[in-house]
């Protein structure tokens, strides 16, 4: 066993006037990392060797369907013009009749902008008016605001559509999961009741409704605050009617998903493991059908809309004094040559919030569709 080499020793090893540390580069630990990057370097890749390692955080499937949904443009675009319309239908008439000053009405009097910027007050002597100070989009046919109508036909659309798809999610997610995971007779009713809906022409479905219903709905739903006021009777009809149509076809994208949950593993540990099947469906199903209801219920939206304006443009949906897209731009249709501007601000409402719509349900699908790539 060497002894230990003290100061005096160490020194009558190396040759007067020579560099200890040239002679002997053992002595120094590690003597090739401080030659190649020097005493500062090496130091940090002790620590760094040393150092805890931090785990990354990854992102959920759903985070990351999130940032796809963020970085397409034209669906945050579509989903701002979207936000737009829902706040000018919920709070633009508040504000729009606090705008204004007095007038002198030719039959009222003098009137404020809580009378005149309303949807069903008519000036007899300002017909088809061009957008003023007074009246923001100008008059219709019979001397109403056209902003204040816009304003309560987009309700009509929103709300509409909101119930339609609410009873479309209900039914299609109870109907077609139970089909899916049961099967049996549930799913033998649910595939020929969605053949007959599909082989019946939708929009026929909702004309024969309510031309049948319509005067009943307008003697007996008129009575109900809010819904059945103001000629929106036949919305509950149309409502239902519409909803009668397009459940079947979310139950049937639900029960086309719930025949590959139940087959996955996760779903056969917990019935292994002893969970109900109240439970599985509960825990494991309907919490993964979230991608596929929300893509259908969203492109559903538009054409919603599309229906319910297309059947108050008949005259079978919102009746006077009420206000509806489709009930513009037939009111406004007989102004086409003479003033044009009194349909086509109906219209152009109606196309951007069909478009909106549209693309938001396309970027929704492509941000949630588990098979889509960046």
């Amino acid at each position: 066993m060497k002894e230990p080499i003290n100061g005096e020793q160490q020194r009558s090893h190396f040759a007067p006037g020579t560099n200890p540390v040239e002679q002997q580069p053992e002595v120094m630990a590690p003597a090739n990392l401080v030659s190649a990057l020097g005493v500062e370097a090496a130091t940090e890749s002790v620590l760094a060797e040393t150092a805890p390692v931090v785990a990354t955080k990854h992102k959920t499937p759903f985070q990351e369907s999130l940032a796809r949904f963020r970085r397409d443009k034209k669906a945050m675009f579509s989903l701002y013009v979207i936000f737009f319309f829902i706040l000018l239908a919920a709070i633009g008439p508040v504000i729009y009749q606090h705008i204004g000053g007095p007038y002198n009405s030719t039959l009222n009097g003098t009137i404020g902008p809580g009378v005149y910027h309303t949807y069903a007050h008519t000036e007899v002597d300002r017909l088809a008016e061009l957008p003023s100070s007074m009246y923001w989009l100008g008059t219709d046919g019979l001397g109403r605001d056209m902003l204040a109508r816009v304003m309560q036909g987009v309700l009509i659309s929103m709300s509409v559509a909101v119930l339609v798809e609410v009873i479309d999610i209900v039914l299609g997610i109870l109907m077609g999961v139970l089909a899916g995971y049961y099967g049996g007779w549930i799913d033998f009713a649910l595939a020929r009741f969605t053949d007959i809906m599909f082989a019946f022409p939708g929009t026929l479905f909702l004309i024969l409704i309510s031309g049948i219903f319509g005067p009943w709905a307008d003697r007996n739903l008129s009575q109900i605050p809010v819904l059945g006021a103001n000629g929106n009777a036949r919305l509950l009809l149309v409502s239902g009617a519409l909803a009668l149509t397009v459940w079947p076809l979310m139950a049937r994208y639900v029960r086309g998903q719930t025949l590959q949950l139940k087959e996955q593993q996760y779903v056969e540990a917990a019935r292994t493991s002893g969970s109900s099947s109240t439970q599985i469906i509960l825990r494991h199903i309907v919490p993964n059908l979230f991608s596929i209801v929300i893509i259908a219920a969203t492109l559903n939206i538009s054409n919603t809309i599309i229906a319910e304006a297309g059947i108050s443009f008949l005259g079978l949906g919102v009746q006077a004094p009420g206000s509806s897209i489709g009930l513009m731009i037939s009111d406004g249709a007989e102004y086409v040559r003479t003033n044009a501007w009194v349909p086509l601000v109906p219209c152009v409402v109606l196309a951007m919030i069909v478009l909106a719509f549209s693309f938001l349900g396309d970027g929704v699908r492509d941000a949630f569709d588990p098979r889509a790539k960046d």
